[in-house]
């Protein structure tokens, strides 16, 4: 399978299902709008309580979905009953976020057997117009034998 193509019923439901169970995600309002192999697509609404004191999207935000994304785009060619965490993640600010929402795209650069190495890129958008406020890069662990469950306490 190549990153970019149609992945099967079962591994979209996989990854929605879990993706529904990040408190954060559906805190900040964040919703999936794409699911391909190794890609996937957030968007983040604006809301006055996610911006900064400039009125722009706070990077606390703009992270967040940013690290989501590329997560959940190494979740998609993740073997099943394995569970993905983010090892780390760099994320450059190019611009101030501004827009109707946010989308972030998370896209698989190197699928490994333990590691998997992201490129994140966020886009604000208003409308037509699309300019890319931050990118970066993400390195996720594939846990196997580890369902996608929450944790204990």
């Amino acid at each position: 399978m190549q990153v970019g193509d149609p992945i099967s019923e079962e591994i979209i439901i996989r990854a929605r299902e879990s993706f529904a169970r990040q408190g954060l995600m559906a805190h900040l309002g964040v919703e999936i709008t794409e699911v391909r192999a190794g890609i996937v697509k957030l968007r983040l609404p604006f809301r006055p309580e996610l911006t900064q004191q400039h009125g722009y999207f706070h990077a606390g935000g703009t992270s967040a979905i940013a690290d989501s994304a590329g997560g959940y785009a190494g979740f998609t060619l993740f073997p099943e009953g394995s569970s993905v965490l983010t090892v780390e993640f760099k994320l450059n600010l190019i611009s101030p976020a501004q827009g109707n929402y946010l989308e972030a795209v998370g896209r698989v650069i190197k699928n490994g057997r333990t590691l998997t190495i992201c490129q994140l890129d966020v886009w604000g958008v208003d409308g037509k117009r699309r300019k890319h406020v931050a990118t970066g890069m993400q390195t996720l662990i594939c846990l196997h034998d580890t369902p996608d469950l929450p944790a204990s306490r």
